[in-house]
């Protein structure tokens, strides 16, 4: 029992020394090996810690005939062969001045012999320190010969039990932990995510947070597990004497990281109430602007020729320069921001940004563009080339297009730039869009008569404005036609496609009422009769009939 105490005692230490490691103004373990091992160099000395079951009693120096490693362990060999010799609780410790200095004995067994150049290692007078080395001596072995007796084993066993049986309880809560994971993290996530659902419509969105926030959860698990095992390792083999050594070597191996990643999160502070109070500043100016655009979106703000579709965009634009300007304050207070590795990542980072981005910044400028320069917006009628379609959405990189056909096309900014676009939609006047088709008729038709028949074409045709007047373009003297072309004004651009439809409609419609040929595409001969319907339609449509056999 007096071992378990003992190994409690340790932890406590241990964790007391976190703490004190974690101040600021504590030196570390760390610090202290540098500044002896800087001392060493420039004296030009060697020394080693004598260490008996895991605690180190003193330093011994060296010399370049007798190295201080050869010296400890002659020392170390003494103290146990002493030690082991007898059970006997007390231990008869003398000194003897020699020609080298003072030689301490234990139970008439010569130890080691204090030098001067020890003294002058330690900074202390020779026989103060002989005495200090004896006693540390004296309470090495008393203690080696406790930690071996029958109750102190027994005591050991006991206590490594105990260590047994929390490791085990420990591992238990661990999987009683791991497996309720699962189903704790998706009631959370589809308790707290609502919204998340409800914008996505998938409860796939919820699933694959919460497998995620799973992920992290089974992380965090591991982690612990790991420490949990190690230190149960080490607290065992702590148990015993024997063993001792190696768990204070596992201990220290583990505990050391784990001070200095706490004393680095500790010493970190200052600089995180920084970065959270940009932070703040940031989300605060944010919010602000956001304000103020659905002011403006709404008409309480007039920016006189401020159109309300630049609101959102001018408002991400606006959002993207305050946190690139909250990165500038930011990143002298992020942690190894003044190291050069950090420095030669910004450098590549800028590097791969300037020669893998050309398009993409050409296609986010050339959407700025299309966004402030009011040639297009969402609504809006147009043809890029082959492409006609109404605008559903201009985004940063591309312009989206729902064609006539109900397709999504998708168009880069860049190619919107340098294309001949044609906007149904946008009123240079008030007379509208000017609808146009041709036609080629004969010259033996009078062009009164075929200018008529067109005007009264156009007017039939629902979409084509009776003010101002269509009218008719004489557009070529071909080799056997006319070519004439009617023109109509029309402010419905959405449904031109249609409309055109129905002019080249009732334009048959007209010119067969009045027994006039139309002679495009291509003539070339007078036929004996006009090839235009001598009948109307009744309405119904030919088909064949099958008999049952054929169905079967």
């Amino acid at each position: 029992m007096t071992h378990f105490i003992q190994s409690f005692g340790m932890f406590v230490r241990l964790i007391v020394t976190a703490f004190l490691l974690a101040l600021p103004i504590a030196a570390s373990a760390q610090d202290i090996v540098e500044d002896i091992r800087e001392d060493d160099e420039q004296s030009e000395t060697f020394k080693a810690p004598v260490i008996v079951d895991g605690e180190m009693l003193f330093f011994l120096r060296g010399s370049s005939a007798l190295p201080a490693s050869e010296r400890v362990e002659r020392v170390q060999e003494v103290i146990v062969e002493v030690a082991e010799a007898s059970t006997s609780t007390e231990v008869s410790i003398t000194f003897e001045d020699t020609e080298l200095g003072t030689s301490i004995r234990a139970d008439g067994v010569q130890v080691t012999i204090v030098t001067e150049a020890d003294a002058a290692l330690d900074q202390i007078k020779l026989d103060v320190l002989s005495y200090l080395h004896g006693q540390a001596i004296e309470e090495a072995i008393i203690a080696y010969r406790a930690n071996r007796t029958d109750q102190a084993r027994v005591s050991g066993a006991i206590e490594a039990a105990g260590w047994t049986l929390g490791f085990v309880v420990f591992v238990v809560v661990i999987l009683w932990l791991h497996r309720s994971i699962r189903r704790r993290t998706l009631k959370f996530v589809k308790r707290h995510l609502k919204d998340v659902e409800t914008a996505t419509a998938k409860s796939v969105q919820a699933e694959a947070i919460a497998a995620l926030v799973r992920y992290g959860l089974n992380f965090i698990l591991l982690i612990i597990f790991f420490l949990g095992f190690y230190y149960y390792l080490s607290f065992v083999l702590l148990s015993f004497a024997e063993t001792r050594y190696f768990a204070q070597l596992l201990l220290t191996y583990l505990t050391e990281p784990v001070l200095l990643i706490f004393k680095g999160i500790i010493s970190y502070f200052p600089n995180l109430i920084m970065l959270g109070l940009i932070t703040w500043v940031t989300m605060y100016i944010i919010k602000g602007m956001r304000v103020f655009f659905d002011a403006v979106e709404a008409g309480t703000f007039d920016l006189g020729d401020f159109e309300k579709h630049w609101v959102n965009p001018t408002f991400n634009i606006a959002r993207v320069v305050v946190i690139l300007i909250a990165l500038v304050f930011a990143v002298p207070y992020i942690p190894g921001s003044d190291s050069a590795a950090f420095q030669g990542l910004t450098l590549l980072v800028g590097a791969m940004l300037s020669l893998g981005a050309n398009s993409v910044v050409s296609n986010m400028l050339a959407g700025l563009f299309v966004i402030y320069r009011r040639s297009t917006s969402i609504g809006d009628r147009i043809q890029i080339g082959d492409h006609i379609g109404d605008v559903v959405q201009i985004k940063l990189m591309e312009t989206h297009l729902k064609s006539i056909k109900n397709e999504l096309i998708s168009i880069p900014n860049a190619q919107l730039m340098n294309s001949d676009v044609v906007n149904f939609s946008k009123r240079t006047d008030g007379s509208g869009l000017l609808l146009h088709t041709t036609v080629g008729i004969g010259y033996e038709e009078p062009s009164e008569k075929v200018e008529a028949m067109l005007i009264e074409a156009a007017n039939r045709t629902k979409g084509i404005k009776a003010k101002p007047e269509p009218f008719v373009l004489w557009t070529a003297l071909a080799d056997y036609a006319i070519n004439y072309q009617i023109n109509g004004y029309s402010t419905r651009g959405s449904i031109i496609p249609k409309i055109r439809s129905d002019l080249h409609r009732n334009i048959v419609a007209v010119f067969n009422e009045n027994n006039v040929q139309i002679m495009t595409p291509s003539y070339m001969a007078d036929p004996p009769k006009p090839k235009i319907p001598l009948e109307d339609w009744d309405g119904h449509l030919a088909h064949e009939t099958h008999d049952d056999t054929d169905k079967s």
